[in-house]
């Protein structure tokens, strides 16, 4: 099971930042460190059409605060996990595929390795520079 399982949205409590801390086991108070760029290109963490639905309720959010900026703020905060919680499934649903592979032979391609690696380095890398 993972961390964020069984975190899903109620209709009376969506799910916040604050929610998957609390399921990590941490108080979100730590502090960032800025990490070493890497040599190469980032590699894209979602699908374009997930990228263009997040950007797309990111501007409604930002709109909405206009008129309504406490529940803007409280928008932008369940968008932020929404975007979390969708990340984390993206590498779930990796990692179960190359376990798949794994089950089936013991042969897996170091290409099919080196690409999840990458991807790995690339998003662990943008995590620490923010």
């Amino acid at each position: 099971m993972t961390s964020t399982q069984g975190l899903e949205a109620r209709e009376n409590h969506p799910l916040s930042t604050a929610d998957l801390a609390a399921a990590n086991g941490t108080s979100g108070d730590s502090t960032l460190t800025t990490a070493k760029p890497t040599e190469e290109p980032n590699l894209p963490l979602f699908a374009s059409n997930d990228s263009q639905n997040f950007r797309s309720q990111w501007e409604k959010v930002q709109i909405g605060f206009v008129d309504e900026p406490r529940k803007a703020v409280e928008q932008a905060d369940e968008l932020v996990a929404s975007t979390i919680k969708r990340l984390a499934e993206v590498f779930a649903s990796e990692r179960n595929k190359l376990e798949a592979e794994w089950d089936k032979t013991d042969n897996v391609s170091t290409e099919d390795l080196r690409i999840a690696l990458r991807r790995y380095r690339s998003f662990f890398d943008r995590l620490l520079s923010v």
